[in-house]
């Protein structure tokens, strides 16, 4: 198990491989990096994720993984498309909304709102690296 200091998160780790039962929307209010992992095992992985007012994902694309993204706090904007340049269906979500993106699906999330956008993202199979910490979009994974 990796430990880490997340910014200044307090102490939130990938626990990947072990079963665990957590509070999920507490970690999720918690997370103030734009992605944190936070459980990746061999078949499905679990990051959090914060979005800052005006900010978004970034629209992207996964071949081989479907996604499943939960609001938990803010307001967003949902966009899909079936290319990059036209991502022509678009939905306002917030706290309580599911987002289920199946693979091969260009999409983004914008945030609308006026605090950060809080959400969980579960990808089937794992999209990101053991122990992912980004904290801003722009980092490196």
């Amino acid at each position: 198990m990796t430990r880490r200091e997340c910014g200044e998160n307090p102490l939130i780790e990938d626990m990947g491989g072990q079963p665990v039962a957590l509070n999920i929307n507490n970690l999720t209010q918690r997370n103030r990096n734009f992605r944190t992992a936070l459980w990746t095992g061999e078949h499905l992985q679990v990051t959090l994720m914060s979005i800052p007012v005006g900010s978004d994902i970034g629209v992207e694309m996964h071949a081989d993984t479907d996604q499943f993204l939960r609001i938990e706090d803010g307001t967003g904007l949902v966009k899909f498309g079936k290319t990059k340049d036209d991502l022509f269906d678009h939905k306002r979500v917030n706290g309580n909304f599911a987002v289920f993106v199946p693979a091969g699906t260009w999409h983004n999330i914008v945030n609308i709102g006026n605090r950060p956008l809080k959400l969980y993202s579960v990808y089937a199979p794992p999209h990101h690296p053991f122990g992912t910490v980004q904290k801003t979009k722009y980092d490196p994974e």
